[in-house]
């Protein structure tokens, strides 16, 4: 089974900070997109994976057609769909976006054309007030999740309340073979927690603890950025979560400034685990802003 290499892992991370702002600008003069390549990972019959430029994308293939999750940025939605004609010729009949984040859902116009989008019903409000156009919007919304019959197989869909975002959803194989997390879970790299828009530091740890009870020792877990992972994986996510928070709770305890906080060591374990677009001061700061000062450490 072909696990992505780490420098991989790397460049997707890179690519993430440096297409996003593109993105967000629709800025594409000089193309930033044009030497990504995506590539299709086949993870169990019928179910993949697709790198190669911000999110990773979940793949159903089959009888009954196409479902993706996620769609990446909106350039590059031609050479994903090239990727899945190699799949199952034909368009998707469902995309699912796991939160409104433009390096998951920026080819929703795109493929909107065809399939129905699927979303929290907080991603169709994110989406509509900077989207006008209403192809790219999800058609199909839920609260706390439903179940998609596909290709011989079920998708649970479950929103486990603010993490990431407001609106993040899970996608779990009812046979636990297989989870796409989103981002509720970067490998092995401080997560992008989006206080701004719904995300809260202690409900995204307690999302990947719910997580954590779903699912079997040998699930693969696709991260929403980086290699294919396992249960094992993301059991250290979660451990660098609660020493995170723990060591941010004692710090305050302690009446620490964010100042002091920034200037204090992380824990041992995690001290290598910032990168571009999270490095250490922007955990540190996202960990200080999100926490209260009366929540209690986790023990």
């Amino acid at each position: 089974m072909p696990f992505l290499r780490k420098r991989f892992t790397s460049l997707v991370l890179f690519t993430l900070v440096s297409l996003a702002a593109a993105a967000e600008n629709n800025s594409y003069a000089e193309n930033p997109y044009a030497e990504v390549k995506i590539t299709t990972h086949e993870l169990l019959p019928g179910r993949y994976m697709l790198t190669g430029a911000g999110g990773n994308i979940g793949v159903s293939a089959g009888e009954d057609g196409l479902l993706i999750i996620d769609d990446q940025f909106a350039p590059l939605a031609e050479k994903i769909s090239a990727a899945l004609q190699g799949l199952k010729p034909g368009h998707p009949a469902f995309v699912i976006n796991t939160h409104f984040h433009g390096d998951h859902t920026g080819g929703n116009l795109y493929f909107g054309q065809n399939a129905n989008i699927l979303a929290h019903e907080n991603v169709l409000k994110r989406l509509s007030e900077k989207e006008p156009q209403k192809k790219a919007l999800p058609v199909i919304t839920y609260d706390k999740g439903l179940k998609i019959h596909f290709n011989n197989q079920v998708l649970e869909l479950i929103h486990l309340g603010p993490g990431h975002t407001d609106g993040d959803t899970l996608v779990l194989w009812q046979d636990r073979k297989l989870v796409h997390m989103g981002d509720l879970f970067f490998k092995d790299r401080f997560p992008f927690i989006d206080l701004d828009h719904g995300g809260s530091v202690i409900g995204y740890r307690d999302n990947v603890a719910a997580v954590l009870e779903l699912i079997e020792q040998d699930t693969l877990v696709i991260p929403g950025h980086g290699e294919l992972a396992n249960k094992a994986d993301l059991l250290r996510f979660k451990h660098m979560l609660d020493d995170c928070i723990n060591w941010m709770k004692e710090g305050k305890q302690r009446g620490m400034s964010l100042e002091q906080m920034q200037a204090t060591e992380l824990p041992q374990a995690w001290r290598e685990w910032g990168w571009q677009f999270i490095p250490k001061e922007r955990w540190v700061k996202t960990l200080y802003s999100g926490i209260a000062d009366d929540q209690n450490p986790v023990r």
